[in-house]
């Protein structure tokens, strides 16, 4: 492979990440593509973007990881934890899978209840899917992980579950110790600078622009010897 192309935090931007993927000239005989969870929840497209990473990672050996709102959906869907799905734009995830008509201005627990029962029944594959998605990668120079790693950990293998989902500020605050870069998603760049573009620091790069706030959707392109970085606008301003 000449080129590692990664994306996080897609959050439902199916234009944006389409025209992100166009904008890098992904190939996929050359390049891979590694996508570092969070596919729906806020943005309007969740099904479609879910339905876009699954054909990728079955067809063209893209590698896909576990966010925490893909989490989410599983748990709120499966097994009835609901309070942070719906605080974090699952009712939105809902619409996209059900049909925008499906609320028509009831928002009441039991119509959400029927909308979970519908995706369990009609999209029981794509849940099975997030359900099985690895909570990390790594290559010979990089880490690759939602939210982070815990850098208390002796081995970083050992980061609780969860952690790797949610981690904030013990990870990006300390040092790593790691030799490898960890480049990770969650944490919207723009609360780590004063730009959504890609941030680097010594032992991590950080790439989530924010898009589905109406900041933008990043790609960090990895080659041999150097990092480029690429970006679009998000449509929700």
């Amino acid at each position: 492979m000449k080129r590692t192309l990664v994306i996080s935090d897609i959050h439902g931007c199916y234009q944006e990440f389409n025209q992100l993927l166009s904008k890098v000239n992904y190939n996929s005989k050359e390049d891979q593509l590694v996508l570092l969870g969070d596919y729906t929840d806020r943005g309007p497209k969740s099904k479609e973007v879910l339905e876009q990473v699954m054909l990728l990672v079955e067809t063209l050996g893209v590698l896909a990881l576990r966010g925490n709102h893909d989490q989410m959906l599983v748990d709120a869907v499966c097994n009835g934890q609901d309070s942070r799905f719906l605080r974090n734009g699952g009712m939105t995830t809902l619409e996209s899978f059900c049909g925008w008509e499906w609320f028509a201005g009831n928002y009441s627990f039991d119509r959400y209840v029927e909308a979970k029962e519908y995706v369990a029944e009609h999209y029981s594959e794509h849940l099975d899917f997030l359900n099985g998605l690895p909570y990390y990668y790594e290559d010979d120079k990089h880490i690759y992980v939602h939210a982070g790693i815990d850098p208390t950990c002796e081995d970083w293998k050992q980061t609780a579950l969860k952690d790797f989902l949610w981690i904030r500020e013990p990870f990006f605050k300390n040092p790593t110790g790691l030799s490898k870069k960890v480049v990770f998603g969650h944490t919207p760049t723009i609360y780590l600078q004063e730009t959504a573009d890609i941030f680097f620091d010594e032992d991590k790069i950080a790439i989530d622009g924010g898009c589905c706030f109406g900041n933008q959707l990043n790609c960090l392109e990895i080659t041999k010897d150097a990092y480029y970085t690429h970006y679009v606008p998000s449509n929700l301003k």
